[in-house]
């Protein structure tokens, strides 16, 4: 057994499906399927379930592919640490922030300012059933990953956003079932806040009539500033980004509300960049906290 076994299966295994797992690996489908039935003669047992063109990872794969990912895993940790010991305060961070795209830009800028041989790589949209391998990420509280562990940044409130000329825009705050009725602006399925308006609309005894769904937050905000719909929006991680034809109506009832944090994989070995960042990012979101203490909510 050698590691390009392993990773050939680990690849296998999470897409379970040869063919594209030979493109992502570059290499030839025969030389891969080859190297999967050698692997499975030297454990003796098949890894996967094959009918016809398909294969689905077994229980048996499913045992061994948890310590495939673990040796992997503890051998790339070696291999960070050894550069940690060589770098100082330079590194590449993989950071992934399925939120915050509206501050991570200034976050990253005034971090940059004072660490600037510390590179990043960004990752910006994946879904809890096929999350990255990141060192730390950015997202609302809890993060539905395995084997993660959190620090909470900030406790934002959840605002209603509507048109300058909208009938509620004289409103300064609202019980959220008082727009049973409009038409609401979202992210896409998947998406924190996509999720979290619909849970609050559920409970205020409604489900939301959307018109419009996107997956970019710059399109939900423009189309709202267009007169086209309402959405909830953050007070902090948004704030400033709706623009001077839109109002913020506070809500009376329920509770609307997220918390952001910083999260890393317990198993996974943080960089000396890393925990610098990580220290940094902690008190840039306090003075975000101070500066969005509670005041006018109109925009």
């Amino acid at each position: 057994m050698d590691l390009l076994q392993l990773r050939y299966f680990c690849k296998i295994a999470r897409l379970e499906h040869i063919t594209r797992a030979a493109e992502e690996l570059h290499v030839s489908q025969p030389a891969l399927s080859k190297t999967l039935k050698l692997l499975e003669q030297e454990l003796g047992t098949e890894l996967f379930d094959r009918t016809g063109k398909f294969i689905r990872l077994n229980n048996y794969g499913r045992v061994f592919l948890k310590y495939a990912e673990q040796s992997l895993e503890a051998l790339e940790n070696g291999k960070r640490e050894l550069a940690d010991m060589s770098s100082g305060q330079a590194g590449d961070i993989r950071l992934a922030f399925p939120v915050g795209s509206h501050v991570v830009p200034a976050l990253l800028s005034r971090f940059r300012q004072q660490y600037p041989d510390i590179t990043f790589t960004l990752i910006q949209h994946f879904g809890p059933s096929d999350p990255p391998r990141f060192d730390l990420c950015i997202s609302s509280l809890p993060l539905q990953i395995p084997r993660v562990e959190s620090l909470p940044l900030l406790t934002e409130e959840l605002f209603l956003a509507v048109p300058a000329d909208h009938k509620l825009a004289g409103r300064t705050s609202i019980r959220l079932e008082d727009a049973s009725e409009e038409h609401f602006v979202t992210l896409r399925t998947g998406n924190d806040l996509r999720e979290r308006t619909d849970s609050l609309c559920r409970i205020a005894g409604f489900n939301p009539k959307r018109i419009f769904e996107s997956d970019d937050p710059a399109t939900v905000r423009g189309l709202i500033r267009a007169g086209l719909g309402i959405a909830l929006v953050p007070a902090v991680s948004w704030d400033g980004s709706v623009g001077e034809h839109v109002r913020l109506i506070r809500i009376e009832q329920p509770v609307c509300e997220r918390t952001i944090g910083i999260s890393w994989l317990e198993d996974h070995y943080l960089s000396k960049a890393c925990l610098i960042f990580r220290e940094f990012t902690v008190a840039y979101f306090h003075e975000l906290a101070l500066a969005n203490a509670p005041g006018d909510s109109s925009v």
